[in-house]
């Protein structure tokens, strides 16, 4: 149970920070005016959703504002989370937090398999302090207080601590909700969400999605356990959420293998931020350039695009929900006819028939090989098309004499 899984163990420890050239080279892909933008988990759990988007791992790289981006180019999102529900989520994480972590460790502890001792008190859970300078100086104070707790084979629960992950080689910095250390070394990922879990079941999309969160959050805490002796990271998630409609916590284990393996294959996959960077064409920037509002862009969303189109995509329908920039992709594909938006699965069969067109002119015997399997599969699709119209149009005729 609290064993490192040896298809999820990363191969290489992450670096602490991209090189200075490429540093530079992000801040003027990004503008010298703007803060780079942080990933986070959900970020990152898209990402490694759509490995094979070259445009979304340079962007979030660079640390671009997408959202900011897209209202340039005319294609806001939407989607995002309400206020209402941020403060929702923000209250609810403040009362399973309110007694300092012990109500944590008490719904842990409840749902082990094998419990590690009696049910721990207030006095048996330590709560490190990691306040420290900086996301770099967060990181470090994690790591130590980490060490510390482990060494100490005593409970302790980190709020918000700050880890690291590399990703298409430069380092993203985490936050979970919270991580749990237990007594024999093992560390848990805490997820605290605000939908409810009503007579024992929640959403199955929600809880999905926070597990991929999850799995992000202990691919960066196997990372830190490799370096600390004794430490490990288990496979459960405890998941926190309200009971029923009320805004009492409760808890389940959530199975991380899976989407460990997943995220971390995938992640694997990306191609390298410096390297997808060196084949754009001289002058490419994705600087707003914004008035002294910080919200109005100054450069011409032409030549945004321009920039944005530079860099190839991978769009799927399923970007609309996971990534700002979808429905720019989306306009982009419909315009030149991709088969990419009638989805992942359709793309895969119509095999190398890429536009509509082809698609079309295959099916109707214009163009094609007649041996190539999708090809082949088209047209009897359009032969059995045509005779279930004939036969409709013959009925209709019998109908009306």
């Amino acid at each position: 149970m609290t064993t490192t899984s040896p298809d999820s163990r990363p191969g290489t420890r992450p670096e602490t920070a991209p090189p200075t050239a490429l540093r530079q080279r992000l801040a003027e892909l990004r503008g010298p005016a703007a803060a780079p933008r942080p990933l986070d988990a959900r970020a990152l759990a898209a990402l490694a959703a759509n490995p094979g988007c070259r445009r979304r791992a340079l962007l979030d790289g660079a640390g671009v504002d997408k959202p900011a981006l897209a209202r340039a180019l005319g294609a806001p999102a939407a989607f995002g989370q309400s206020q209402f529900a941020f403060a929702r989520g923000h209250a609810f994480e403040s009362r399973a937090k309110a007694d300092g972590g012990t109500g944590l460790v008490r719904l842990l502890h409840e749902r082990l398999p094998a419990p590690e001792g009696p049910p721990p008190g207030p006095e048996d859970v330590d709560r490190p302090e990691l306040t420290a300078a900086g996301p770099q100086g967060r990181a470090a104070r994690t790591a130590l207080a980490l060490r510390e707790a482990t060494a100490a084979g005593r409970w302790a629960v980190l709020d918000h601590p700050l880890l690291t992950l590399a990703v298409a080689g430069t380092p993203a910095y985490l936050e979970p909700d919270a991580v749990v250390v237990h007594p024999g070394g093992s560390w848990t990922v805490v997820e605290i969400k605000s939908f409810p879990v009503v007579d024992g079941a929640a959403d199955a999309a929600k809880v999905g999605a926070a597990a991929r969160q999850a799995a992000v959050y202990a691919l960066a805490l196997e990372a830190l356990a490799e370096r600390v002796p004794g430490a490990s990271v288990t496979h459960g998630a405890l998941l926190v959420c309200p009971r029923d409609f009320t805004n009492q916590p409760t808890a389940s284990l959530v199975d991380l293998r899976k989407q460990l393996a997943t995220t971390r294959r995938q992640l694997g996959r990306l191609a390298g931020v410096e390297d997808i960077a060196a084949d754009l064409p001289e002058g490419t920037t994705f600087d707003l350039d914004l008035a002294d509002d910080g919200r109005t862009a100054r450069r011409p969303a032409k030549e945004l695009a321009a920039a944005v189109d530079a860099v190839p995509a991978a769009y799927a329908p399923e970007c609309l929900a996971a990534c700002e920039l979808a429905f720019h992709c989306r306009a982009a594909a419909r315009e030149t006819g991709a088969v990419q938006v009638l989805g992942r699965g359709v793309r895969a069969e119509l095999g190398g028939l890429t536009t509509i067109g082809e698609v079309l002119s295959a099916a109707a015997g214009d163009t094609g090989d007649p041996h190539d399997p999708a090809v082949a599969a088209l047209r009897r699709a359009a032969r059995l098309r045509a005779e279930a119209l004939v036969q409709t149009r013959a009925g209709e005729a019998a109908a009306c004499r």
